[in-house]
């Protein structure tokens, strides 16, 4: 703890207007005592702080400059996230002493263990890592206190098997990870960890396609999310910027010569393009994306395939497949769409689109 004693003692006798000679002389101490404790050389017996604290008409503890922490578990959980936060080490002090004061407490022994992890793993101090781990597994047993419905057990196994491969078990980090990969949680950890630290690629791959798939999938769905955030809030322009990104991804992903479950996703994403284009005043472009968005839903619709052969990079197995919410045609996701933005003079070009397709 640092006090601020030196400080506050120059600080209260120049308020007084006194030198350190006349504050001397009125403590019947000598200048050098008085030059020692304002240049933090040395403190005040008790006693004489004390007779400062008088002297200067303030409390001791304003004069050592002490301030009284909250200690409470809100608070000491709020100052250990903030230590996580910057990665700052000075938190693991202010962990034990969590520790000792809320030793069966489950957030406490969570988030001690998060930090002694973070802090481990970036300086890879396996005595730092072993506490982590000793920490974590104290909180299995706590789990039944836990509120946090993004923390389970195959959250704090996945840490664990995180710290095993910063300490260069890969080998149990792996069967960690395997043990409790519930939902493919663990797939592109265990992939990558079997290709880069086991040299096993052929068993890697199926891991790292099917992460490769979910990650597309949570990409979709949080691409569409936001286009509905941004149509709500009027900002079309961000609205226009993620859409772009997210049809150019999908569009790196695809084989050029095998239509798919790609096109009906990309049908969708150019038909709310075309409507943050035409609310940007870009009527033109508005257009060309729905036209593209009609070929790509011909496409589809001519021969649906909701496998994911369409995809490079992914292995196709018998339990790879891929649905939505959307309609099983992409006519169907086009015009649910199209019902869900309800504009006018989008519905007039896409009719006049079809019109003349018929």
């Amino acid at each position: 703890m640092k006090l601020a004693i030196a400080d506050n003692i120059r600080t209260f006798r120049k308020q007084k207007s006194m030198t350190q000679e006349q504050l001397a002389e009125m403590l019947g101490v000598t200048v050098g005592a008085v030059y020692k404790w304002e240049s933090g050389q040395s403190l005040p017996e008790l006693n004489m702080i004390v007779e400062l604290a008088d002297f200067f008409d303030t409390s001791v503890d304003v004069l050592l400059g002490y301030q009284m922490k909250d200690n409470s578990l809100s608070s000491t959980l709020s100052r250990l996230r903030e230590y996580r936060r910057n990665n700052d080490q000075a938190g693991l002090t202010e962990v034990e002493k969590a520790l000792k004061k809320y030793p069966n407490n489950f957030e406490v022994l969570n988030e001690s263990a998060i930090l002694y992890g973070v802090i481990g793993m970036g300086s890879k101090d396996k005595k730092l890592l072993n506490r982590s781990l000793e920490l974590l597994n104290k909180s299995i047993l706590l789990l039944p206190q836990n509120t946090n419905p993004q923390v389970s057990e195959f959250t704090i196994y996945g840490l664990m098997a995180n710290i095993y491969a910063c300490m260069d078990e890969p080998e149990k980090s792996v069967e960690l990870m395997k043990k409790y990969n519930v939902g493919g949680i663990h797939n592109a950890l265990i992939g990558t960890t079997l290709a880069n630290d086991c040299h096993r690629i052929d068993e890697a791959e199926p891991f790292l396609s099917e992460a490769l798939l979910q990650g597309v999938s949570t990409i979709l769905n949080a691409v569409s999310g936001y286009t509905v955030v941004f149509f709500a809030r009027g900002d079309f322009r961000s609205a226009q910027d993620i859409l772009q990104w997210c049809i150019s991804l999908f569009s790196a992903l695809k084989k050029e010569d095998s239509p798919g479950f790609i096109d009906k996703g990309t049908a969708i994403l150019l038909t709310s393009l075309a409507y943050a284009q035409l609310e940007n005043g870009d009527e033109a472009a508005a257009r060309a994306s729905l036209e593209n968005a009609a070929e790509l839903a011909r496409r589809f619709d001519a021969s649906p395939d909701y496998s994911a052969k369409q995809f490079r990079f992914i292995m196709q197995t018998e339990k790879t497949s891929l649905h939505d919410l959307v309609g099983k045609t992409a006519a169907d996701g086009i015009n649910a769409t199209l019902e869900q933005i309800k504009n006018e003079n989008l519905n007039s070009i896409w009719k006049e689109l079809t019109s003349n397709e018929n």
